[in-house]
């Protein structure tokens, strides 16, 4: 026996966006998107968000009708605009990109930045270093994000394309200026400090490349599967005893000894920036594998070893 089903905004739940007609309960809600796409133009499948309550939890595209309890005469879901999208690897593209043609500017045309007098000053071995520390890291994430990345979700609101840029273009901005100013004070111990800051760097970045490899092979390709992430044969998987997002960790020591590096505070500024944002990444992935895994290692912390 088919059924109905009517769709209402989650928003003003009184009113109607439309009424499917020949609901088995067999169907996914993946198709129940195409279906009101099909009907309703602006509403893109990719703009839907499903729900079986207003303000409940997004239902997956592979969940069906029946078992959800709608598989009645009458039934009822709800649906929220989520605006226009873009996809995900766009967005990463776009927001990685940047720091790698910003950053150059101020290394290898300072005149265009400081005016022509900057030409006859010296450059610190420190700041030739950075340049080519912060060149790899983002050199690195265009490759991530076109080779090793596997997306659980397609696409993201378009806003968040103006909003990361501005985070990363306008930091890399904001950083190269201080490092490669003429005036650039060199580390207080010297060549220790600036080897020990690169040393740290070159270990992390590989470390967070290896755990994005790690994470890549858990997700087979074209699935949304999610297993509990667990060290592999590389060394520097070792961290997933320790904590839910060790990528976030490697990424931020990156960050770290970078500033360590270049003793420089819009270097620390940045790092501490991206560490806030990475620990309420971390926390949260950090609770869904522990609702989503009853047996998730307890011990673990979501970004700082015994710490957080």
């Amino acid at each position: 026996m088919s059924g109905v089903l009517e769709v209402y905004d989650a928003k003003r739940t009184d009113n109607l966006i439309i009424t499917l007609e020949g609901i088995s309960g067999s169907e996914t809600i993946k198709a129940i998107k195409k279906r009101i796409a099909q009907k309703k133009l602006k509403l893109t499948e990719e703009r839907q968000a499903l729900r079986v309550e207003p303000k409940g939890k997004p239902l997956a595209d592979d969940q069906k009708l029946s078992d959800l309890g709608l598989s009645s005469q009458k039934s009822v879901l709800y649906v929220r605009d989520l605006g226009p999208q873009i996809a995900w690897k766009t967005v990463f593209m776009a927001e990685y990109a940047g720091p790698l043609f910003v950053y150059p500017l101020f290394y290898l045309r300072p005149s265009f930045i400081y005016g022509e007098a900057v030409n006859n000053a010296q450059m610190h071995p420190a700041v030739q270093i950075a340049f080519f520390a912060w060149s790899f890291h983002y050199a690195k994430r265009l490759f991530e994000t076109q080779f090793i990345h596997r997306f659980g979700n397609s696409t993201m609101p378009q806003f968040n394309l103006v909003k990361n840029c501005s985070y990363y273009w306008g930091f890399a901005a904001f950083v190269a200026y201080f490092v490669n100013h003429p005036l650039f004070t060199p580390p207080a111990f010297g060549d220790f400090q600036m080897y020990l800051g690169l040393v740290g760097f070159v270990i992390s970045e590989f470390g967070n490349l290896s755990i994005h490899i790690l994470l890549r092979n858990l997700r087979p390709a074209g699935t949304r599967e999610r297993r509990i992430p667990k060290p592999d044969g590389n060394p520097l998987s070792l961290l997933f005893n320790y904590v839910s997002c060790p990528n976030y960790t490697y990424e931020v020591s990156s960050w770290v000894f970078f500033t360590i590096m270049v003793q420089s505070l819009p270097a620390l500024l940045f790092t501490l920036a991206g560490f806030v944002q990475m620990t309420i990444w971390a926390q949260g992935k950090h609770r869904n594998y522990l609702k989503e895994f009853p047996d998730y290692p307890k011990n673990r912390k979501a970004i700082v070893p015994f710490v957080l």
